[in-house]
């Protein structure tokens, strides 16, 4: 794992515990040296960071944690969640393509991949992101709903709701085995149903698939639910 990722790792995950709070100026030589990594890589962390959505422009050239509550992230991805499974179910009840099924088949293979028996690796975290927006885009552009697709990329760019962004704690590996192979089976599951085009079933995947989310980041304990 290069040093800009494992910055971006660790940054995000920061953010995700409160250790850098919502406003706060994220200084490139305070935080390298925290993390124990050069400048350089923490310079190149910061923009990509800020194009997801957790850090935003502070100064002329500096950086400070968006400001946000965990309940903007929770409504966004369980909006995300539903605009997914619409577009499943469109696919599913249309029937799919065959080079659309061809597409999730091999991203559901590179996630395979991912798991042995050892458990994950640290570097896995990166991995799983990639393969994870890798099925969420394709599910989206399969639906060819273009107002859909504005609405899910909206929702996108609240902090911690990109299917991309896997944030764990670091204490807590085997937790984060545990919740992505579940969330992995699921995407499995997904895409038998939508090949047996069952719809209402690939609807009612995705809802509870953003329940996994929630649980790998602990998004639903830090909002009081009435």
């Amino acid at each position: 794992m290069n040093q800009q990722t494992v910055a971006m790792l660790r940054l995000r995950e920061m953010v995700l515990r409160g250790e850098l709070a919502a406003g706060e100026r994220v200084p490139e030589a305070a935080v390298a040296k925290r993390l124990g990594l050069s400048r350089t890589p923490v310079r190149q962390a910061l923009p990509a960071l800020a194009q997801e959505g957790l850090l935003v422009t502070a100064g002329r050239r500096g950086y400070a944690v968006r400001k946000f509550a965990p309940q903007e992230s929770l409504d966004a991805l369980e909006l995300r969640a539903a605009l997914e499974g619409l577009a499943a179910r469109a696919i599913a009840e249309r029937g799919p393509a065959p080079e659309l099924l061809a597409a999730l088949d091999a991203c559901l293979a590179d996630g395979d991949a991912i798991f042995g028996p050892a458990g994950l690796a640290e570097e896995d975290e990166l991995r799983y992101g990639a393969m994870n927006e890798r099925f969420h885009e394709l599910i989206i552009a399969g639906a060819e709903k273009p107002l859909l697709a504005d609405l899910a990329a909206r929702c996108k760019r609240v902090p911690f709701v990109a299917p991309l962004t896997i944030a764990f704690d670091r204490s807590s590996m085997p937790e984060m085995d545990t919740l992505l192979r579940y969330a992995h089976r699921q995407h499995h599951a997904i895409v038998d149903a939508i090949r047996a085009r069952d719809g209402a079933r690939a609807e009612a995947l995705f809802r509870e698939h953003a329940f996994t989310q929630k649980k790998s980041m602990k998004l639903g304990a830090a909002v009081p639910r009435g």
